[in-house]
This record gives structure tokens, sequence and C-alpha cells, in this order.
């Protein structure tokens, strides 16, 4: 048996090619990374280099922009859009004490929706236009913002075979949940801190994410640290051209709690500035996620009630988004 410390790195060139042995081994390794780790590389993809360096430019060039600039973009009912430093409070993990806003600043984009598509005209939350800079402010970003998210998305798709099989369902199970995927591309920007804080202070504390499935993309820069289930925290490593990738909360709830959301962390003692590009995949924003049926059985019941992704944002975003507690008139809390 692997280490349950030492993050899987799976190869999904046979995969993309068809080859449903491959499919098999790649969802024996997945099962392994995802009950035991929580994390795993995913390698043989098809995903260009180029592709990758211009998005981590496109996040540099933004958070270059003046403040006012990107102000005029602030994230909005959609939570598309500009994130200030000191924004987000992570709220929804037990994993510390602090309460302190995260030393990280993003730009979010969904998916580019028409002004006339039946959910932004219904007014429906995280269903609308993105916000973008003006093309003469940033030419080009909007561009590498979509096709890097079109190809994130292709590859998140091309690989839920592996999750159906690995938890023994048919290879083509998750299709019908994944007709429209609901996916925001975070272009995410982490000054460096101090290399011996007097206070306990996170680029982003530890948390797990909500999601289905989270793509990040490979990383010269260090900082993102993962909670094994011993509870040792681990750096996670660097491997050229790997993309980095994790189960969140709404994989585990669906699994009966089979699938892990592991907790990690930022902290970016490097020097540095540090640029992250997380890929957050998720199901149908209406698509109702009832407890798998290999994931239960008369001797384990489900032990969730059924959700959709629009339900489970809605929560999870009043809970951490100090823009989106304003909306909803949540009380502010103090530090």
């Amino acid at each position: 048996m692997p280490s349950s410390t030492e993050i899987p790195l799976i190869d999904v060139s046979g995969v993309l090619a068809g080859d449903e042995d491959a499919v098999r081994r790649a969802a024996a390794e997945l099962r392994h990374a995802y009950q035991d780790v929580g994390f795993w590389f995913l390698a043989g993809h098809d995903v260009p280099q180029s592709l990758i360096d211009e998005t981590f430019a496109a996040a540099e060039r933004f958070h270059a922009l003046p403040m006012e600039r990107k102000l005029v973009l602030k994230a909005n009912r959609n939570n598309v859009g500009y994130l200030p430093l000191r924004s987000t409070t992570t709220r929804h993990a037990a994993l510390t004490s602090t309460r302190r806003p995260n030393q990280l600043e993003a730009f979010m984009m969904k998916r580019d929706l028409p002004d006339d598509h039946p959910d932004v005209v219904a007014g429906k939350l995280f269903r609308g236009r993105n916000q973008w800079p003006a093309e003469e402010e940033l030419p080009g970003f909007r561009a590498t913002c979509l096709a890097y998210s079109a190809a994130l998305e292709r590859l998140a798709l091309s690989v839920l075979p592996i999750y159906a099989v690995a938890l023994d369902l048919p290879a083509d199970w998750f299709g019908h949940a994944f007709r429209e995927p609901s996916f925001t591309l975070r272009l995410s920007h982490y000054p460096p801190q101090e290399p011996t804080p007097e206070v306990e202070e996170y680029g982003i504390a530890p948390h797990a994410d909500t999601t289905f499935m989270t793509l990040l993309a490979p990383n010269t820069v260090g900082g993102l640290s993962l909670r094994t289930r011993s509870g040792t925290w681990i750096d996670a490593p660097v491997i050229p051209g790997a993309f980095l990738v994790n189960s969140g909360e709404l994989l585990r709830r669906w699994t009966n709690d089979r699938f892990m959301a592991t907790p990690h962390r930022v902290i970016n003692r490097t020097g540095v500035e540090r640029y992250a590009l997380p890929f957050f995949f998720d199901t149908t924003y209406d698509y109702r996620m009832d407890c798998l049926p290999t994931c239960c059985s008369a001797d384990n019941p489900p032990k969730y009630p059924s959700v959709s992704y629009q339900e489970y944002q809605i929560e999870f975003q009043r809970l951490n988004y100090d823009h989106v507690r304003e909306r909803d008139g949540v009380a502010p809390e103090t530090a």
C-alpha cells in the first residue's frame, strides 16, 4: 500500500486516448488518492504549457493594475470580478482559531453567459456575465482566461470516467450530472508574508474546498501545504507539467464520506509574489446530488440530504465572503 503522505501521480494519457484498461488502472490509483491522501497529481494531459504560462502571466498583469482600476471590477452578487486583499475570511473550517482575513486577492470568472440566457434573464445567482477589464487596458486578458477555462473544462470532463469507475459505477455515469458544468477560475495573488509572524495569519487559512474537483496549475513558487490523515501538515511538491488535483466537500457528501475533502492552506513565506490558478469544477448549476448508489446501503444509509451546487454555494459564500455577507445582511464579525 502506498504511503498516506505520498501524493500519487496518475498519468491520464491512456484515458484521454480511450483505453478502457487505462481507465481501470487510473481508477484504482484515484481510489487510493481520495480514500487515503486527498490530493493527486494529474500528468499526461493535453493542456499546452504555453497556455498555462500565458494564464499565469495574465494573473500577474491583472494584479499589477492600479487599485482604483481593479475596484471598478469588484466582485458582484454572482461572485465574479475582483476580490481585494483581506476581503475573505475562512469561517467554514474548524482547523484554526484565527478569524483574521486571508492575505489573498483574486480575480474570479465563471462561464461567460450571454445577456439573453434564461438564467441571466431570471437573475439566478452565479449565472451572469463576467466582469472584464477593458481590452485596451489588458490586451488579450479575456481571451486567455476563456481559453484556459475551456481547456480545463475539457480536461475535467475527460477524467470523469476515472471517478465513476473508482466509485464502482459505469464509466459514463457522471455524464448526466455535468451536462453544463459549473466552474470558477480564480487568478490568485498571495503577497509575501513575514517569515515569523507574531499572529496566526495565512494567505488562505486551513480549509477544504467545496468542490467536486479542483485543478491547480503547476506552480514554481511554494506555499501550499495539506494535512494528512494523521494531522501532519506536508508541503505540496511541484512536478513540472502536472496539475495538482483535490476533491472537496461536495464530492465527500456525494460519496457519503467515502472520498475525502482534504484540508489545505497557503502561507507565502518565500519572499516573492505568489500567483495561483485554482479551477473549481462542479456539477450543472441545479443538478441535485443524492448519495451515490454505490456509497450507501441498509447498513450505511445516506448521511447528508440532497443538495445542488447552487444551494451549497449560497451558504458557503455567505459564510466566507465579506461582499456576500453585506449583500445578504449578515452582521459583520470582528477579528
